[in-house]
């Protein structure tokens, strides 16, 4: 990120917990900051990329006095109401924040074709956005602080789990012989194929409806059951295809045996009402 500043030709001053990390980009024209106080009160937006808000909080807190009058754009990740609480505190130290979350591996910084989502103050948001283009495209969420991070873990809801069924397949193939490689082509399809279905569906989810007249659940616990059979038979961990079995059992059990496969929204949403 800082280098990406850089290349634009902004004035950067940084800090790192190793500040050895920080060579390259002291050679490149960076300030070096010996301190977080000294980070903090050297103008302009702090920019804050860190593990989760425990990280944050530990670098911030003893530098707390040097908050006043800073405007932070937060791209930490953690939850939505973690966010909202480091908001209320940066106000508590004098500092308005403005949460991020970033949609892009470190490689897609600095193109306009990645994104962030951000949510908090629309003024400071829209006063901030030639500045946040440098690192990405924007994508304003809304005032609620909670919501660039939510719609970053709902994003990362999707990644981890898309991600971890096609590890799981490849362990299946490479247990039958079969190279990643020869899997690729149909992965890739397969994939394509799915903004096809996240396109018919949406709008029955939206509307409540999950009419058996395409797909029914029962069908599905078959399918996933022959998934389940196969990778017993070839030796490959069955937690990830059991967990899928045991959810369309439960929707079943509930009644929704001749629904169609999205009635486990209804399972998996229950009756709890977002914080």
């Amino acid at each position: 990120m800082a280098g990406a500043y850089l290349d634009k030709g902004y004035e950067v001053t940084l800090w790192n917990r190793s500040a050895d990390k920080a060579g390259e980009l002291v050679a490149g024209g960076a300030t070096l900051a010996l301190s977080v106080e000294d980070a903090l009160v050297a103008g302009g937006p702090v920019v804050l990329s860190l593990t989760d808000y425990d990280a944050m909080y530990a670098i911030l807190e003893p530098a707390a006095a040097s908050l006043s009058g800073r405007v932070v754009v937060n791209l930490t990740s953690d939850t939505p109401e973690r966010a909202r609480a480091a908001a209320l505190w940066f106000a508590g130290h004098g500092a308005r924040q403005l949460t991020g979350g970033v949609n892009t591996p470190p490689s897609g910084i600095g193109t306009r074709e990645a994104f962030t989502y951000y949510s908090g103050p629309r003024d400071l948001f829209e006063e901030l956005v030639p500045t946040l283009e440098v690192l990405t495209g924007t994508d304003y969420r809304g005032e609620d602080q909670g919501l660039a991070a939510l719609y970053y873990q709902i994003g990362m809801d999707l990644f981890w789990t898309s991600m971890l069924s096609w590890v799981h397949a490849l362990a299946l193939a490479d247990a039958n012989g079969i190279p990643a490689a020869e899997i690729l082509p149909y992965a890739s399809e397969s994939t394509r194929g799915m903004s096809r279905f996240f396109e018919f569906y949406t709008p029955r989810i939206d509307a409540g409806e999950f009419p058996g007249d395409v797909d029914r659940l029962a069908m599905g616990v078959a399918s996933i059951e022959h998934v389940v059979h196969t990778t017993e038979a070839a030796g490959v961990d069955t937690a990830l295809p059991a967990a899928v079995l045991e959810l369309f059992r439960r929707g079943v059990a509930e009644g929704h045996a001749d629904d169609s496969f999205t009635s486990l929204f209804t399972v998996m949403r229950g009756s709890r009402k977002a914080a």
